[in-house]
């Protein structure tokens, strides 16, 4: 999660999903009863709901590439 600027991360969809899949899987890992790979997960998905959608800044050459 060091490159918040790498294209991939540009459409709000895919950082959407990412950070849904993280949820997701701290979900699938508690119901499981595997508490300490549901918290792992779940602060993945803490972090990314942080860097990827509330302090997200896309980049400048984001602006005119559009997907």
């Amino acid at each position: 999660m060091n490159d918040q600027n790498h294209p991939f991360l540009r459409p709000l969809w895919r950082r959407i999903a990412l950070v849904g899949f993280c949820a997701a899987w701290s979900i699938f890992e508690f119901a499981t009863g595997s508490a300490f790979w549901g918290t792992l997960a779940g602060g993945m998905a803490a972090l990314g709901a942080y860097q990827f959608l509330i302090a997200y800044k896309p980049g400048d050459d984001a602006a005119t590439d559009k997907e």
